[in-house]
């Protein structure tokens, strides 16, 4: 296996997709203690990586503000050639990191390509989200083009500063008082497609139902998800019950991660939020309407994945007339595999302890 000072790892998407570059980073740390290893990710998104212990180095891209100018962007290519890289590991093909990677100047350049820019790749990975979980296809990645035989695998890693923590606490502390963690169910119900989310009214019935039995609901997810939490909120007949609490848009990534600690239970779709509860082993029940389960199952095993009854699963579109995968999903289903994971872990203290070398969820297929 060849030696590499200085390596830098890209990857420029989303919350999920960072959350998976993790066990590759720790991967690169165990074959390569002493090298400088850095992590390229978008700006908006360095809580979920900012603390990591496998990193020496993060560099923030704004891609959608000072770096979405093309001279900016062109001049944080020239600093990243300027670091002289010995291996640059590109983990998405989106254009912006495949331009990075093929301009990097590193002595070697693997991973992921948009069309266009793969010639001036070493070696090149075609894409396997479909049939393997991603972590997998970046685990190919370093053990076909880098030559690393041991991964080192702990499953999807992120920590947490004092300070985060700290807010969290107060935070749940002014929302729920003295309600202990066995008593809230957290609901994320947005996703970056319509097509990844449960229905609204749905949701809105799943927590009417934990409210009747004496459960709290946290809703969570980002900015983005205001209207919709509002929407599902308006469909309730509990709108007004004092254990219906709302941290939808209001919290740092980092605040995020740490309240979802607390939550004795997560409710959601597929989505960036479900990938930082799995980071912070929190166990969750999750719907899978149009995307691919292999690629993007929640990295555990306490977890329970309901696959969705329709033949075009998993599609991969954005938008759909019927959203017929969502629909044959019901609320009885997911009842019923929430409090049976409320009743397995309702009463834990703290984080449960992963099962190395077990990240596979338990997957209903109806």
């Amino acid at each position: 296996m060849s030696l590499y000072a200085k390596i830098l790892v890209i990857n420029l998407m989303h919350i999920g997709d960072l959350l998976l570059v993790t066990p590759v980073l720790r991967t690169l740390r165990t074959n390569y203690p002493q090298a400088h290893i850095a992590l390229l990710a978008d700006a908006k998104l360095a809580d979920l990586v900012k603390y990591n212990q496998n990193i020496n180095e993060l560099i923030a891209i704004d891609k959608k503000g000072y770096h979405n100018k093309l001279g900016n962007y062109l001049r944080a290519v020239q600093d990243i050639r300027r670091q002289k890289f010995d291996l640059v590991i590109n983990l998405h093909a989106n254009e912006r990191a495949s331009f990075i990677a093929a301009f990097s100047g590193a002595k070697k350049i693997v991973g992921y390509s948009t069309f266009g820019l793969g010639w001036l790749f070493h070696r090149m990975m075609k894409n396997r989200k479909a049939v393997k979980h991603q972590v997998e296809s970046h685990f190919d990645v370093l053990k076909e083009f880098v030559g690393i035989d041991r991964t080192d695998d702990r499953g999807i890693e992120m920590w947490l500063d004092a300070a985060a923590e700290n807010a969290a606490a107060k935070i749940w502390q002014e929302a729920f008082g003295s309600q202990q963690l066995a008593r809230i169910v957290g609901l994320n119900i947005g996703a970056s497609w319509p097509t990844k989310r449960w229905r609204n009214e749905y949701y809105a019935e799943l927590a009417d139902r934990l409210l009747d039995m004496g459960y709290g609901i946290a809703y969570f997810g980002g900015p983005m998800d205001v209207e919709l939490v509002e929407e599902t909120i308006g469909l309730m007949r509990n709108k007004n019950h004092p254990l219906v609490k709302v941290f939808t848009g209001k919290v740092s990534l980092q605040v995020l991660a740490a309240l979802l600690k607390k939550c004795a239970v997560l409710v959601t779709n597929d989505s960036g939020p479900m990938h930082v509860a799995v980071a912070m082993d929190v166990p969750l029940v999750t719907m899978f309407g149009s995307s691919p389960v292999p690629g993007f199952y929640p990295y555990n095993n306490i977890s329970i994945l309901i696959k969705t009854p329709v033949d075009c699963h998993p599609c991969g579109e954005h938008h759909c007339d019927t959203h017929e995968c969502m629909k044959l999903i019901s609320v009885d289903t997911v009842m019923k595999y929430t409090i049976e994971l409320l009743e397995k872990y309702g009463d834990r203290q703290g984080a449960l302890p992963r099962k190395m070398g077990d990240f596979y969820p338990r997957i209903i297929e109806l």
